[in-house]
């Protein structure tokens, strides 16, 4: 059986073949499947921090910027230390939990302890 690749523009797995591409169904882009085989290793590549140190799951950072948070009036303090990072694809790989609750968080805020 054959699996589908993620699609490697937003990450997400809702994609499906058509001919010779595959198509995302959320965020519209196609790729030919012959790119499939040879961007599967672009997932996984490392994510790094604002000083360039490669982040892994379970790593302690700390915010390196005041960050609002989208749709409320909360604000992520400079300085913040949150435990046990998880990395994911997409736009904003670190997923953490922290006081205020479960964020996505863009790696270029975030400076490995």
């Amino acid at each position: 059986m054959t699996t589908i690749p993620a699609c490697p523009q937003c990450a997400l797995e809702n994609t499906y073949p058509d001919g010779d591409h595959y198509v995302c169904a959320d965020c519209g882009h196609e790729w030919q499947q012959s790119e499939a085989t040879s961007t599967d290793g672009v997932a996984d590549s490392e994510v790094r921090d604002a000083y360039g140190n490669v982040l892994s799951n379970g790593d302690s950072v700390v915010l390196v910027k005041d960050l609002k948070v989208k749709g409320s009036s909360t604000t992520l303090k400079m300085g913040t230390k949150v435990k046990g990072i998880r990395i994911a694809g997409g736009d904003h790989e670190v997923d953490c939990k922290m006081e205020g609750g479960s964020f996505m968080l863009k790696a270029i805020y975030l400076k490995k302890v």
